[in-house]
């Protein structure tokens, strides 16, 4: 239970990577300003989480069980706060999908809308009412650049991420009029255990429906090259945990927080060029035709750039 003074803070999807590290780092606050509920699907999956929280679990860090895909489970777990009083809400729960969209089913491109898009709304939906009440509250949403430019098969997921981007920005207008803060937090590449894990799967899969051009260039063009631009432009969890930290303690906080510099240049094409070619060529250019010349200059600029600059996240203020 938070103590007077402490914000209180629900987060979904912390039982791994992200989410993990943003209750770990709230919780572990010098200050003790925070009281984090920590939510994920199954308590199962707790011990990363409570092995990284340390002394901070049960004092500054309490868990809860959530399904964003659930409404029942959504309305009984913010029913278990105390006066169902939370102050920030921190939406990650999220699932990726990547690969020619020829080969997936319709319920697995559902299923991501169902976590990503319509997950985010439920809790918004069941949040929001009691902090418009109150003229006072923040809600942050861990979007992706992906939001702002779409990437080559992973068109699902992107579209997930614009869709949440739309719902946020129309979604703010109306909550400045209550005191209410909205905040997105834009990750480029991130190194996660789920992300590492997705590649190597994906690698291995077969994807019926896809014709066999299209998966040779899924398989040995664009993940070869995904692994380039994860260990060169990569983040990691902390560096988006501190980041999210920032935003959350900024006097005033920004709509749209891009967490990695290096990959500013490669959102704003699509804003360089109203007619959208420019950025849809470049992509396809840098994938289709540039080929090894793509590896050498994600190595090139791998070794030029100093670690410094690469862990830099865009200042909240």
């Amino acid at each position: 239970m938070a103590t007077p003074g402490q914000k209180v803070v629900l987060i979904t999807g912390c039982s791994s990577g992200i989410g993990l590290r943003i209750a770990v780092l709230l919780a572990k606050d010098e200050k003790r300003r925070y009281h984090v509920i920590a939510t994920m699907r199954d308590l199962k999956k707790k011990e990363k989480l409570v092995e990284a929280a340390g002394d901070a679990y049960g004092k500054t860090l309490s868990l809860l069980t959530l399904d964003v895909c659930n409404d029942e489970s959504v309305k009984q777990c913010i029913n278990s706060v105390k006066d169902r009083h939370i102050d920030i809400l921190i939406n990650n729960a999220g699932i990726g999908l990547v690969g020619p969209v020829e080969s997936f089913s319709m319920d697995e491109m559902k299923q991501v809308f169902e976590t990503n898009f319509f997950g985010v709304i439920r809790m918004i939906k069941e949040v929001m009412p009691d902090m418009k009440k109150r003229k006072s509250g923040h809600i942050i949403v861990i979007s992706s650049v992906m939001g702002l430019q779409g990437v080559v098969f992973n068109d699902v997921y992107a579209a997930s991420k614009f869709a949440m981007e739309g719902f946020c920005e129309s979604l703010a207008v109306q909550l400045l009029k209550f005191n209410v803060i909205m905040s997105m937090i834009e990750p480029g590449p991130v190194h996660t255990e789920f992300e590492m894990k997705m590649i190597a799967d994906v690698s291995k899969k077969e994807y019926p429906g896809a014709d066999p051009e299209t998966v040779n260039y899924f398989k040995n063009v664009y993940l070869p090259s995904s692994v380039d631009i994860f260990e060169t432009l990569g983040q990691t969890p902390d560096d988006i945990a501190r980041c999210t930290k920032k935003v959350i303690e900024a006097d005033s906080p920004r709509f749209r927080n891009l967490t990695n510099p290096l990959y500013t240049p490669i959102v704003a094409l699509k804003y360089a060029d109203e007619t959208g070619g420019l950025s849809v060529h470049a992509f396809y250019h840098m994938l289709f035709n540039l080929g090894g010349l793509m590896h050498l200059s994600m190595k090139a600029m791998q070794c030029l750039t100093c670690g410094c600059l690469r862990s830099r996240s865009i200042s909240p203020n």
